[in-house]
């Protein structure tokens, strides 16, 4: 008889279905024995951008009642070190699917130890800065030329904790313009090896339609690209927020934001810088349940 795990699906940063980012959540007994290698085959299975996989940290834990878990993502390519869409849909299942009862949850991961709170109707995750130094324009021309027709570069950081690169474009575009911009994917993927995930970000202004449904302006917005993943476009990025937010606190002086992430499913966020965490918080909506035969 096949071996059977639970495995779940939840669009995160959204309370809608079928909006925010998809992720899957394998949550895994403390003596499941599953190989690192069959962890992959299930990420490539999912094929979502990210797999996440919760542990119990021994045979008296429980998905209801513990406050403490091992947490690991996959995407379809690789094992990665920090991944907030999957926190957050992992959070949803233990705090509303298993009833978890826990003020918080902490997740001992590969960054480090990663809590989340549920407040209300939001996750609140707590998350190391993602910090940025200043690069040379020059070093990314094929990069640069891989963007297309864009208004010109303003800023070019890098966060080398997470090999994630941001890219500042110069102001003047149209929310539809930006979210309707295609880059060459292809050239971008071949443009470097030396990043996993490359941030698109700008500054927008009301009267440009870079508000939500309700008339609330968005600080900045973002996209977020990683063909070397094998995930052409997030379409809502959490862990590039902790990047983001330390970039715009020097650009705009105030470390709290509105912001969104403006691919085809889009997601809205709320983010706190404190000095070396960042707050980052959002919905979720578990979409799907069943199990995983192995």
């Amino acid at each position: 008889m096949a071996a059977s795990i639970p495995i779940y699906t939840v669009d995160a940063f959204t309370d809608v279905p079928f909006e925010g980012n998809p992720a899957a959540v394998c949550p895994l007994t403390c003596n499941s024995g599953i190989s690192d290698h069959i962890l992959q085959k299930i990420a490539i299975e999912m094929n979502l951008s990210e797999t996440a996989f919760p542990k119990l940290l021994s045979s008296d834990d429980s998905f209801e009642k513990s406050n403490t878990f091992g947490l690991r993502w996959f995407t379809p390519k690789e094992e990665i070190k920090l991944c907030g869409h999957a926190t957050l849909a992992t959070a949803a299942i233990l705090f509303d699917k298993f009833g978890n009862s826990s003020g918080s949850i902490t997740f001992q991961t590969l960054s480090g130890d990663l809590i989340v709170r549920k407040e209300g109707g939001l996750f609140r995750m707590d998350f190391p800065t993602g910090y940025t130094e200043t690069q040379e324009l020059s070093d990314y021309n094929k990069l640069i030329t891989s963007l297309g027709d864009i208004t010109g570069v303003e800023d070019v950081v890098y966060c080398s904790s997470l090999r994630y690169l941001l890219v500042r474009l110069k102001d003047g575009w149209t929310r539809k313009q930006f979210e309707e911009w295609q880059l060459q994917m292809g050239d971008l993927h071949k443009s470097t090896d030396k990043l996993i995930v490359l941030i698109v970000t700008i500054k927008g202004s009301p009267d440009q339609g870079f508000s939500d449904k309700t008339g609330n302006h968005y600080d900045f917005v973002s996209r977020c690209f990683a063909p070397w993943m094998k995930v052409p476009e997030d379409p809502v990025t959490g862990s590039a927020q902790t990047v983001l937010a330390h970039y715009w606190s020097k650009v705009l002086n105030k470390t709290k934001f509105y912001v969104r992430q403006c691919s085809e499913r889009g997601g809205d966020i709320q983010i706190i810088l404190r000095d070396d965490r960042v707050d980052i918080l959002g919905k979720a909506r578990i979409v799907m349940e069943g199990k995983f035969m192995l």
